[in-house]
């Protein structure tokens, strides 16, 4: 029997509910979020640009690093990978081949966002926004380009804060009729906003709970309960691994020895479990 596609897989599991997607930088973090029994998992594209390049989440990285990099972490999971592709790498016949690397890396969706290059985070103040008609031939040119019918496309809008919220809402309609499977509506800025977004707009939605934004921090439960499907976290686990890392190296230059971190450190025997590998063996086989 052939395998189902991680694309359908992930679209299944959004008609069932609200799934969380936790944000991966490397492969072994998507590993680490599919042991904790998440259904799926987001490729950040700030997770990328920060935790490989050490560069801001500025669109520096080109396509073909994203696609590689992505691709890692989608081949160490069985469950769907979600990335950001920014801006699409480009005008409409750049966001057509990002759709096809992206296929061919195992993703199983990804965002498009509708500012102007070179973007800025979406909780900071400075953004510009493409006119519409820009945007809406890029998603287009996404939709028609898929190999895969499956492969879900959103469309998030950074509207909200640059032209208001109304306007959020306009352009998220817009971006269904040219062709968008989903919305994701940036930097919300009240529980209200999320509500009313969600009632205003019928279709499959992400919510961004990204730490020290300008969105409050809802539940998956809460976010569920107003009709959003997907949820994701894309910086926690690195922002979490970084302090770690931080306390960890400033106690060790002030005492010259480790020992006292070895409790909080992952073993040997935990990192070879999770990546499936036993030394005794004759092989690893992926």
């Amino acid at each position: 029997m052939k395998p189902i596609r991680k694309s359908t897989l992930l679209r299944r599991a959004i008609q069932q509910g609200c799934v969380m997607m936790p944000g991966a930088f490397n492969a072994a973090t998507a590993r680490l979020v599919e042991h904790a029994g998440f259904q799926a998992v987001y490729v950040s594209g700030a997770g990328l640009a920060n935790a490989t390049a050490g560069v801001p989440d500025i669109g520096l990285l080109t396509l073909t690093e994203v696609a590689q990099l992505a691709g890692y972490i989608a081949d160490a999971v069985r469950i769907p990978a979600v990335a950001d592709a920014d801006t699409g790498f480009g005008g409409p016949e750049n966001v057509a081949r990002t759709i096809q690397m992206f296929e061919r890396a195992g993703l199983a969706g990804m965002h498009l966002e509708d500012q102007a290059f070179p973007k800025r985070c979406g909780h900071l103040a400075g953004k510009e926004l493409i006119p519409i008609k820009e945007m809406t031939a890029k998603i287009a040119a996404a939709a028609r380009s898929r190999g895969d019918k499956d492969f879900l496309l959103v469309a998030r809008t950074d509207a909200r804060s640059v032209e208001g919220f109304d306007a959020a809402i306009r352009r998220a309609q817009v971006y269904l009729e040219a062709g968008a499977d989903a919305v994701f509506p940036e930097a919300l800025e009240s529980a209200q906003e999320f509500r009313e977004f969600a009632r205003r707009v019928r279709a499959p939605l992400l919510a961004n709970m990204t730490e020290f934004g300008r969105s409050p921090l809802l539940s998956a439960r809460q976010l569920g309960a107003m009709g959003y499907r997907m949820v994701i976290f894309p910086l926690t686990a690195f922002r979490v691994s970084m302090k770690a890392a931080e306390g960890c190296l400033v106690d060790l230059k002030r005492r010259s020895t480790q020992r006292s971190w070895l409790d909080r450190m992952q073993t040997r025997e935990e990192l070879y479990n999770l990546l499936d590998y036993d030394p005794r063996a004759a092989s690893w086989l992926a």
